[in-house]
């Protein structure tokens, strides 16, 4: 799942990807200029996520409750 996601974000131009031709093979990966502009808006959401951990926490707990009582538990 981690290649798939980080072949999607070379594809979209977030992150380049080097392969070393090395035994085991390796790979680096890094950010490029466009994805060094994703880093502030992230900080920003993990903020706002920390701030608000204890009511999103409470939101889940009424959710799993109520699909418990519904029979939806997954």
């Amino acid at each position: 799942m981690l290649t798939v996601t980080l072949r999607q974000l070379e594809r979209d131009g977030l992150v380049s990807r080097a392969v070393h031709a090395t035994v085991p093979p390796k790979v680096e990966y890094e950010l490029t200029a466009l994805g060094a502009t994703m880093i502030e808006p992230a900080l920003t959401l993990g903020a706002w996520v920390i701030e608000h951990l204890d009511e999103i926490g409470e939101h889940r707990r009424r959710y799993d409750l109520a699909a418990r009582e519904a029979g939806d538990t997954p």
